[in-house]
């Protein structure tokens, strides 16, 4: 399929239309299901129509300035790749409080699922980081946001405010650096989930 269609057909099934694109796509899919330009994309297209929207968080005092233009420009390069699979946004916040004030804020069917980086969390690999992904997707969820916290560490409420703390390690990152691995981890398991070559498995 060219991508102008792709991402056109994306659009209209992302919209307040998605109902309505997705059942005239399906129609048109079943009286000819070998066209060539749906071809077998349609049904990828389909198995997100619905799906959650994806947030990297990230805890930024106004204060503070970005030390890597080029980790923040990997970061939003990830996400944008990422967004062909999924809806996906980054945030910043002044605070942890103001981060859970918008999640206690979100008027959604399905309260939104929270991951937090944390050093003493769990290790994942990027197998088992998309299973997560794709448990909360087929669960319903609508909003999933993964938050990269203050320097100090996440607070006590943070914590047990999150359905997953996540760990990128026993190493330490800076924190610019750390949003752009997470942001190509995201990236990644949404290509594992999608079945995409990008993934070699080592």
């Amino acid at each position: 399929m060219p991508e102008w269609l792709f991402n056109s057909i994306f659009t209209i099934i992302c919209t307040s239309c998605a109902d309505l694109a997705t059942g005239l796509l399906y129609e048109l899919w079943c009286h000819n299901p070998k066209n060539h330009i749906l071809g077998g994309d349609f049904f990828y297209i389909l198995q997100y129509a619905h799906s959650v929207k994806l947030i990297l968080a990230v805890i930024s005092p106004t204060r503070s300035h970005t030390k890597s233009n080029a980790a923040a420009t990997l970061a939003a390069d990830y996400l944008a790749r990422a967004s062909r699979y999924l809806a996906c946004e980054a945030k910043a916040y002044d605070s942890e409080a103001a981060l859970l004030r918008w999640l206690d804020r979100q008027a959604t069917r399905t309260a939104p699922a929270l991951v937090l980086l944390d050093s003493r969390g769990r290790q994942l690999t990027s197998e088992e980081f998309a299973a997560q992904i794709g448990r909360l997707r087929d669960r319903g969820t609508q909003t999933l946001v993964l938050a990269i916290g203050p320097p100090d560490g996440w607070c006590d409420a943070a914590r047990e405010r999150a359905g997953l703390l996540l760990s990128l390690g026993a190493i330490t990152l800076p924190h610019e650096l750390a949003r752009a691995v997470l942001a190509e981890q995201i990236y990644r398991a949404l290509t594992i989930l999608a079945g995409h070559p990008y993934h070699s498995g080592h």
